[in-house]
């Protein structure tokens, strides 16, 4: 069945039975016959083939889900019985939400592989809602996020403290006073823990904004901000260069901020292959 799975997974992927034929080195009509083997061992039509294009029927819908996860959780298992006697190697697939994965993680990746060379890392950037969702579903072994994120298939540790800063660009008129009510905030999406730590903070001040405008990376709110068209409350990571650089500047001198934690996000399930472990240990500086 293994092999069905992996061929109809395939078609499912390039949804065209000559193109899955050559990601596998077999014939058109070998294709063919492992589907319809497939099928008929399961006891109901996965494809529909008409007008020589191909359409999932409800049932193959499924199938590709959950075989999709079957097919993951296979190769896992069959990493982590490799990694019971054998080196730190292969894949690492990590998840990372934009704060620290486009500022923090390319570092951290470039210390490990210095010590496991052997290592081929896969890296996801996604918001924290985004990431979690990956682990979740066994895309990825683990994710370091900055929202919350509430599920009983996941286990969060915290592994780093954040500081965050309510900035504005320089060429503004650096004498004029600050009113946050009456400012124009330039926050993440939803489902973003900046956004997340944004709202918190906002309650806490007693912040209403005169107006929002809702960016979907920290890049482009800096290139913003920097702009004059408002101002925003951003990780002290985030904002190093442009500081040093007197594109922006701290509002308050630093006295007003928001802290939050980062956490590592992995599957809450018995095992991890000893590639994923021993990142999560360099995560956390054992």
């Amino acid at each position: 069945m293994e092999q069905k799975l992996k061929v109809f997974l395939t078609v499912v992927k390039h949804m065209n039975f000559s193109r899955a034929a050559e990601e596998l080195f077999i014939t058109q009509p070998a294709v063919s016959q492992y589907v319809k083997s497939f099928e008929e061992e399961l006891g109901i039509k996965l494809i529909d083939r008409t007008n020589k294009k191909i359409r999932l029927t409800k049932a193959g819908s499924l199938v590709a889900y959950y075989g999709g996860e079957i097919f993951t959780l296979n190769e896992k298992m069959k990493q982590a019985v490799e990694d019971l006697a054998g080196e730190v190697k292969g894949k690492l697939a990590v998840g990372a939400s934009y704060s620290f994965g486009e500022y923090i993680l390319p570092h951290i990746v470039a210390d490990f592989l210095e010590k496991f060379p052997s290592v081929d890392p896969y890296i996801t950037i996604g918001n924290t809602q985004e990431i979690a969702e990956k682990v979740i579903h066994n895309e990825i072994d683990l994710g370091v996020v900055e929202g919350t994120v509430a599920s009983e298939k996941l286990i969060a540790e915290k592994i780093a403290t954040d500081k965050m800063y309510v900035i504005k660009g320089r060429k503004e008129n650096t004498e004029k006073r600050v009113h946050l009510n009456e400012e124009t905030w330039i926050v993440r999406e939803q489902g973003s823990g900046t956004r997340e730590a944004f709202d918190w903070f906002a309650a806490k001040n007693g912040i209403r904004p005169a107006k929002i405008l809702e960016f979907g990376s920290t890049q482009i709110i800096k290139e913003a901000v920097e702009a004059g068209l408002g101002v925003a409350l951003l990780s002290e990571w985030t904002i190093r260069n442009e500081l040093e650089l007197e594109k922006l500047k701290i509002i308050g001198g630093g006295s007003l901020y928001y802290e939050r934690n980062f956490y590592a996000i992995i599957p809450n399930a018995p095992f991890m292959t000893k590639t994923a472990e021993t990142f999560l240990r360099f995560l956390r500086r054992d």
